[in-house]
């Protein structure tokens, strides 16, 4: 009899739980296709399923950093007043193709299109590594640097070096960096060294058990921020490590990636979206750049921040890029590493491609993460299908992440096409609309199509059953992704 009793207990509270999370599911409204994904893993693992929704199925931040936010955010969207003020780009003077998407930029993030910068595509890694080493060498008053991943080791160790010898020079020196991206970072001697030349060093989003509890711990901070006196800035997809000692291990070859330097209103810009990040996880209050009025140059560049995240507007970043698909009329040329789309990016790469849009997709041949492999394999078919090009990169792990539309413009930044970058990191784009940028962002995807190999949707068909099946498999995952 007692058996009956606890195996009927056991029973009903599962379906209690089952009942309980998917109202709470239902009232919350995440994408359907994260909905249904999470139902199924609630439904099909009794308490377990549960238990991971629980720590990883909402987006959690902690109630500090809530707090910290609140009392932070109204200064921030103030001095973002100030800057728009100072540097607005009149949007009604910009080309027609151009203004929906400026517009809908500014409404979702508050940033205007700002004139009067100079931009430079720094192509690969020793390019980025030697102008931020000099920018640091002849810093003023700050440097501030933020990014996902430091790893200590290589150029790495020169970057440290340069900014202990700024703040020993009286220089403020600002170090954030990711608590899981840049794990093996704080376990290194590096952390004593900068914090003895009191460099200011803050973790971005600490993870811990008992933290796993109140804030999410997969919510991460994915961007790549360097900042210089408030007036130059980086951005891109490169974090602070050496491409030759990076994950050499991981059968992928080094990576490959891509920044831009910026000097103008845009590198204010992103001075104030770390100077967000700092406050956000340090408690202190936000710091304001000074919003100082540029004068155009003869290679004066518009451009407009993008910062997105979970505390913010967390479908913003996802719409702006279906926005910037449909914006293109003759050629849209995508750089990824991560390609996991739900259905309605899938659906407007192959629309695209089906009123005459010229759609190449370059991913790497290579990927760091194998259920990423065969979840962005399921959808190739479908997009070759509809005449989308699929290259594929064997120079090493392409980690470039860009969006080049029609030669005018372009989208460079930190985000992967996959439901990670859209709906849980901390991520920072630029939108830029410059043609000589962009023709100089496709010289630099023409190079990465040279060293790739088109798929062929003949033998594509001709992959064995057992791997399609796989693929579809791995593409049910992809919103959790």
């Amino acid at each position: 009899m007692y058996p009956h009793i606890v195996s009927t207990t056991i029973l009903i509270t599962h379906w209690l739980i089952i009942v309980g999370l998917a109202t709470r599911i239902v009232l919350r409204r995440p994408p359907v296709g994260f909905s249904l994904a999470w139902l199924a893993v609630i439904c099909s693992v009794p308490f377990i399923g549960a238990g991971l929704y629980l720590l990883l199925g909402e987006k959690r931040l902690g109630w500090r950093r809530a707090e910290n936010m609140a009392l932070c955010f109204p200064e921030f969207c103030h001095w973002q007043h100030e800057l728009k003020v100072s540097c607005e780009q009149d949007v009604a003077s910009m080309a027609a193709q151009i203004r929906p998407l400026a517009r809908h930029a500014e409404n979702a993030w508050g940033f205007p299109v700002l004139s009067g910068n100079q931009i430079v595509l720094l192509a690969s890694a020793p390019l980025f590594f030697d102008q931020l080493l000099k920018d640091i060498a002849n810093a003023n008053t700050n440097v501030l640097l933020g990014f996902y991943i430091w790893q200590p080791g290589g150029r790495t160790d020169e970057i440290i070096n340069a900014l202990i010898a700024a703040a020993e020079r009286g220089v403020d020196c600002y170090a954030l960096a990711d608590a899981v991206g840049s794990k093996l970072f704080f376990k290194s001697d590096a952390v004593e060294r900068l914090k003895t030349a009191r460099v200011k060093l803050t973790i971005a989003l600490p993870t811990g058990f008992l933290r796993t509890f109140v804030a999410r711990a997969d919510l991460r901070n994915h961007r790549k921020i360097a900042v210089i006196d408030d007036c130059i800035a980086y951005s891109g997809s490169q974090n602070l490590v050496d491409p030759k000692f990076f994950k050499q291990g991981s059968g992928v070859g080094e990576w490959v990636d891509a920044m831009v330097r910026i000097t103008g209103p845009a590198a204010t810009g992103l001075s104030g979206v770390f100077q967000l990040d700092w406050a956000n996880e340090s408690g202190h209050s936000f710091k304001a750049p000074a919003c100082t009025v540029q004068s155009p140059t003869p290679a004066d560049t518009m451009i407009q921040i993008v910062p997105s995240g979970p505390d913010l507007r967390p479908e913003a970043i996802h719409h702006l890029l279906l926005s910037a698909i449909y914006t293109a009329r003759e050629e849209l040329i995508l750089t990824t590493p991560y390609f996991v789309p739900d259905d309605s990016m899938l659906t407007a790469l192959i629309t695209a491609a089906a009123r005459g849009v010229q759609v190449t997709l370059i991913v790497p041949a290579h990927n760091d993460s194998v259920l990423v492999r065969f979840a962005s394999a399921a959808d190739y078919e479908s997009l070759m299908l509809a005449g989308v090009k699929i290259a594929c990169f064997n120079g090493g792990l392409l980690h470039t992440k860009s969006l080049a539309i029609d030669g005018i413009i372009s989208m460079f930044g930190s985000v992967n096409l996959d439901m990670r970058s859209f709906w849980l990191n901390f991520e920072i784009s630029l939108l830029i609309y410059d043609q000589e940028f962009t023709r100089k962002l496709r010289a630099l995807q023409d190079n990465y199509l040279a060293q790739s190999t088109l798929l062929d949707l003949s033998a594509w068909r001709k992959r064995p059953t057992w791997r399609r099946f796989i693929e579809n498999g791995c593409r049910l995952t992809g919103p959790m992704l």
